[in-house]
């Protein structure tokens, strides 16, 4: 056990030589990647300095926007977060009306990312959008914000920009059972349209 120890060692300080810590974290930290803060008050790391977007990262909630946006401290800073994947109608937007649906997705959005531990999960290639919006799957408590708003019909499935998404199907076979059942936005005739919602309230 002895030698197999004074090996290990060998083998460690032999590979650190050729490898040195300091290069080995500039290989491991992907540019871009989010960083991980707990809340405002944090300001210390903790875990690995940088996450891959294949993981969960937590926030706290700041604000919620409407259905499908929501505003999080991340990095030491606020961020506006847009669910990959979904739409709901639209309530805050100035060139359109308030459309039907549109408060009750967001009170229901808005009851589900305060009812516990809220993370997010990013793509590969979908970190962004052209305002500068994260998109994220949204989790809390480790369940899926955007299935449970397509499963209550709330949601619809839309902006596939950038395929292969990790849960697109997942997300589609939600949609399709909420609109088999047609729950919420799904029980009005062509209300859904491919490109949004039709229809405001009075």
């Amino acid at each position: 056990m002895k030698k197999t120890g004074g090996a290990a060692v060998i083998t460690a300080a032999a590979f650190l030589a050729f490898y040195p810590l300091s290069g080995l974290k500039e290989q491991m930290v992907k540019e871009g990647s989010p960083q991980v803060i707990e809340n405002p008050e944090s300001v210390v790391l903790k875990g690995k300095d940088f996450v891959n977007p294949d993981e969960q990262v937590p926030v706290t909630l700041v604000e919620t926007i409407d259905g499908d946006t929501i505003k999080v401290w991340l990095n030491g800073k606020i961020e506006t977060v847009r669910y990959l994947l979904i739409d709901t109608p639209e309530s805050k937007n100035p060139n359109m009306c308030v459309q039907l649906y549109a408060k009750e997705a967001s009170l229901r959005n808005n009851e589900l990312v305060k009812n516990g531990k809220l993370t997010l999960e990013f793509e590969q290639e979908n970190i962004k959008d052209s305002y500068g919006r994260l998109l994220a799957y949204v989790y809390v408590n480790g369940e899926s914000v955007q299935e449970t708003l397509l499963k209550e019909g709330y949601a619809r499935v839309a902006y596939i920009m950038n395929p292969t998404y990790k849960y697109l199907e997942p997300f589609r076979e939600e949609e399709r059972k909420a609109k088999w059942e047609k729950i919420n936005i799904w029980s009005r005739s062509n209300f859904v349209m491919n490109g949004g919602f039709n229809g405001c309230l009075p």
